[in-house]
């Protein structure tokens, strides 16, 4: 479906390359980055009581080498869709094979370029390594960017951002089977994609007023909710669920630990939220459209989420949610705590 080749293309050419550096201050914003993560690394197994199974690599990143891995693991993803529809003989020929390729190349590429510019770290749990899967990526450019726009202390901030992309880390490598539930998840998503018939043609003429209404900001959804069929957003809901806990928990972990590892983490966090709603109108529909707002709002759910449950039954009764698929909390448990307690604890 997607002309890799070009997408990789189309996002190097789009993608700015970040603050002006000189080699020497590359040298050091790229030390002092694994540095903070090492920090990092005891602070977060501490609070959190999850020890890695294997260790991960961690890779400080350019914005063009962040887009390459996220390529990876999206055309990882898709691989399953690709055999479907192939299994299915539904793959166009000729000309509009070739031709489609590309234009869902170049919007891939247009997407992972966008992002690109935003993304501050990551824990790819999806790559393989020799020492297990996942990755922990750190994308030096737009860090250097991000504390320089706040004015906040570096060495404070790239520890506040290790801190959490550490937790990610931690919970999919001290949970064994956090990575193969989602990818039995998105698998399961894969099944219940329809592609037949006039289906697609369908999902557009449904979508194209609901497009309109997300881009003026009149709609809560995003591009990725307007083609999913009644299966598929159950599946959604569910890993809706899973990246609240996910993200929330990280969000937590961040900021409780930060006071014994960043002297300014209060500072740090009033003007990171701050930031989180800004931006210019276009790239408010933008983030609107791509589900950044979705995403902003996995962030404080998740985290309330996980207060509220650690102050009802301890951290012993949140730590539940690591046992098993079972206890992991719905989208609807994350917005109502209590109702989670009370069907994992009674």
């Amino acid at each position: 479906m997607i002309d890799w080749n070009v997408a990789q293309s189309t996002a190097r050419r789009l993608m700015g390359p970040g603050p002006d550096l000189s080699s020497a201050e590359v040298a050091d914003v790229v030390a002092d980055l694994r540095e903070a993560s090492l920090v990092a690394e005891g602070p977060v197994r501490e609070f959190t009581g999850l020890t890695p199974a294997h260790r991960t690599p961690v890779l400080v990143v350019d914005r063009a080498r962040w887009a390459d891995a996220n390529l990876d693991s999206f055309k990882f993803l898709v691989a399953p869709i690709d055999a479907k529809i192939a299994a299915e003989g539904k793959l166009p020929t000729g000309i509009s094979r070739s031709v489609g390729r590309r234009m869902t190349g170049v919007e891939m590429g247009a997407i992972v370029a966008f992002l690109g510019g935003k993304v501050l770290g990551q824990f790819d749990p999806f790559s393989e390594g020799e020492s297990g899967p996942g990755r922990l990526l750190l994308v030096a450019p737009n860090i250097v960017h991000v504390e320089r726009e706040l004015e906040v202390d570096p060495t404070d901030f790239r520890r506040w951002v290790c801190l959490h992309e550490e937790t990610h880390r931690a919970q999919f490598t001290a949970v064994p089977w956090m990575r193969e539930h989602m990818l039995s998840q998105i698998a399961t998503l894969t099944d219940a994609t329809d592609i037949g018939g006039g289906a697609v043609t369908e999902m557009m003429s449904e979508a194209l007023p609901e497009l309109v209404r997300i881009v003026r900001g009149d709609s809560d959804k995003s591009l990725a909710d307007l083609f999913q069929n009644e299966q598929q957003r159950e599946v959604v809901a569910q890993l809706t669920g899973i990246m609240s806990l996910l993200e929330g928990h990280a969000d937590v972990v961040m900021d409780d630990i930060g006071p014994e590892v960043v002297p300014t983490v209060a500072e740090i966090r009033r003007k990171f939220t701050k930031r989180r709603g800004g931006g210019s109108p276009l790239s408010k529909a933008l983030r609107r459209l791509l589900g950044f707002e979705a995403k902003m709002r996995q962030y404080s759910d998740g985290a309330t989420f996980v207060r509220a449950v650690t102050d009802q039954v301890g951290k012993e009764g949140f730590d539940a949610v690591w046992a098993g698929p079972a206890n992991l909390p719905s989208r609807d448990e994350i917005l109502d705590p209590k109702s989670w307690v009370t069907r994992v604890h009674g």
